[in-house]
Order: structure tokens, then C-alpha cells, then sequence
């Protein structure tokens, strides 16, 4: 299994890419603008085709190239319904940024729900649901890769913004203790921006939330 960490987008927005060459199959989590250029020589270098993308949440910075994505490889669309809005009428999104953002509807194939165990890859992820940075932020669980996925609910040293619409700063707080800080210590935790970092090295030193 390779992963690759991949900032795209005007505010260097992590895409990760999940390759498994023995099976040529690849899993895209994100997709921000302009990812698909630095996506597709890495699938064609290792004989593989991306069978689905994962959306972590409907923000614009995270969905940006989903389209163009989707057109070019046909891969099935998962995320939570709680961002169906955000996701599927773009406009939305661009009426509280204040600004054209060149997003397109995306359709997704299945939402998912928490608790749900999804398989890919050969691997098994858990869905769970971390809402408060947006109501449909989700974490993507893999323990077989010691990894979560959290988008913009947790970063190193710090949290998910809570001010756009749907944000909550409680029900984030309260979300990553009960959504992320009962993975086991060593996880990874691998952002929506910046650097990875521990779900132990979250709990004992984060300032804004400590397990």
C-alpha cells in the first residue's frame, strides 16, 4: 500500500491518495482544485485506476476538482448527507465566501452513515461521523493503517475553524473527544491542511481540546 500526501488548491488543501499497485486499484480522499493533475501520472505510473473518491466534507476547498475527477475516472463518490447541500448546490457555498469559487455539483453514490465499515483496497475503514467544523465532517478510520483521516475537524495543535454556517465550536470539541480520542494513542492523524500528527500527542498537548 502506498500513500501519497498531496496539498492542491489555493489554500493547500491535503488530498491523500491510496495506492495499491498488486490489486490496480486507488482510493482518492479530497479533492481539491487542480489535484487531478498531480493524481493522474501517479495512477498511471503504478497501473492503477481510481475506483473511489471519499469526501471528508462539502466544503468548496475539498471538493473543488471532485468533478473533474469523477469525469476523468468514473469513480464512485462517497460522503455524509449532512453536507448534501454544500455538495450537490455549490452556489451555497460561493454565497458565504462572498466569491466565485468555479465549484460544480458533484453526485454522490453513497452517503454514509457512522459506524458504517467500508471496504476498499483490500482494507476495512470505519466511518465516524465528527461533526462541528460543518455538520458532515467524517473521520475515515483504517486500523490496519494505524489512520484516520479527519479532515478539518482536528489539526496539529489545533482545531477546525467554527464559524462558517453549521459550524459549532461545543459539538466540535465534544466530537473529536468522543470521535477521535478513543482511537488508540499511536493512530496517525492525517488533516484536511498540515502536517500529520498522533491522536496521543493530540490529547496530551493540543490547547484547544485535551482528552
Amino acid at each position: 500500500m502506498q500513500l501519497d500526501v498531496i496539498p492542491a488548491g489555493p489554500i493547500d488543501t491535503n488530498a491523500y491518495l491510496l495506492s495499491a499497485p498488486e490489486r490496480g486499484e486507488a482510493l482518492l480522499i479530497d479533492a481539491p482544485g487542480e489535484v487531478w493533475a498531480e493524481v493522474k501520472p501517479l495512477l498511471a505510473e503504478r497501473g492503477c485506476k481510481l475506483v473511489e473518491l471519499w469526501i471528508t466534507h462539502g466544503h468548496w476547498d475539498h471538493m473543488q476538482g471532485a468533478a473533474e475527477i469523477v469525469r476523468a475516472t468514473g469513480a464512485k463518490v462517497l460522503a455524509h448527507a449532512d453536507d448534501r447541500p454544500l455538495i450537490e448546490t455549490p452556489e451555497i457555498m460561493e454565497r458565504f465566501m462572498g466569491e466565485r469559487l468555479n465549484l460544480e455539483s458533484v453526485r454522490v453514490d453513497h452517503w454514509v452513515v457512522p459506524g458504517e465499515m467500508r471496504e476498499v483496497l483490500g482494507l476495512s475503514a470505519e466511518i465516524r461521523h465528527v461533526p462541528g467544523h460543518c455538520p458532515g465532517n467524517v473521520s475515515f478510520y483504517f486500523p490496519a493503517l494505524a489512520a484516520a483521516f479527519v479532515g478539518d475537524a482536528l489539526f496539529r495543535g489545533s482545531i477546525g475553524r467554527t464559524d462558517f454556517p453549521g459550524g459549532d465550536h461545543a459539538l466540535l470539541l465534544r466530537s473529536i473527544r468522543e470521535q477521535i480520542y478513543t482511537l488508540p494513542p499511536a493512530t496517525k492523524v492525517l488533516p484536511g491542511h498540515g502536517p500529520a500528527t498522533t491522536v496521543a500527542d493530540e490529547r496530551s498537548g493540543n490547547p484547544y481540546v485535551r482528552g
